[in-house]
């Protein structure tokens, strides 16, 4: 009698123990989920070393620079995150991908270079120094820039992966330079050194 009975029981208690062991795993493997994210933003291995994410360095340095009344910077962290936050809004997500957050930071670059030309044009040097300033800062979020001679580098190789003998060939050649050099060098700059590779 006995022995039927534990016979029933056994399957159960087997059942209930690779429950158990089951759920170990999974808080286990948060466990270290949790901690490796940790590590991440300790070490930061995104966006060339950043210490933590975009919007993070961004939050610590707006609330830095509300302490230390630095309005210039503040201004245009402000600015950053309305177009980061405008972007995922359009994109349908909750968060950016670095790459997404790469192309924003690249176009207020861009935005700010532009009128930067157009105010030295116009001899509005209040203005000009203004817009340096901005630049000044949105720099500080953006990858390390490329020399010439490394972006010259990547050109050349860029016109023997895609068998490139001439300037009509120049659209197929900046289209496989860009995307490993976004964000890290001027479009112009980059045209130019094409438009010199290519006879």
């Amino acid at each position: 009698m006995h022995f039927v009975v534990l016979n029933e029981m056994y399957p159960k208690m087997v059942l209930y123990q690779n429950i158990v062991n089951v759920n170990i795993m999974k808080s286990l493997a948060y466990a270290v989920r949790k901690n490796l994210k940790q590590l991440e933003l300790v070490n930061g291995d995104t966006k060339e070393g950043a210490a933590m994410s975009l919007i993070n360095r961004l939050n610590d340095d707006m609330k830095q620079a509300m302490r230390v009344k630095d309005k210039e910077k503040l201004s245009v962290i402000r600015m950053v995150k309305a177009s980061l936050q405008n972007e995922a809004i359009h994109l349908g997500v909750d968060t950016l991908e670095d790459d997404d957050e790469l192309t924003i930071l690249s176009r207020e670059l861009k935005q700010r270079n532009d009128s930067l030309i157009e105010f030295k044009q116009a001899g509005r040097d209040d203005l000009v120094e203004k817009i340096e300033k901005e630049i000044e800062i949105l720099q500080i979020y953006m990858p390390e820039q490329l020399t010439e001679d490394e972006i010259e580098a990547i050109i050349i190789q860029a016109i023997k992966d895609t068998n490139a003998t001439s300037k009509r060939e120049f659209g197929k050649v900046m289209g496989t330079v860009m995307p490993k050099v976004k964000g890290k060098a001027d479009g112009k700059i980059v045209q130019k050194l094409v438009q010199k590779h290519l006879k």
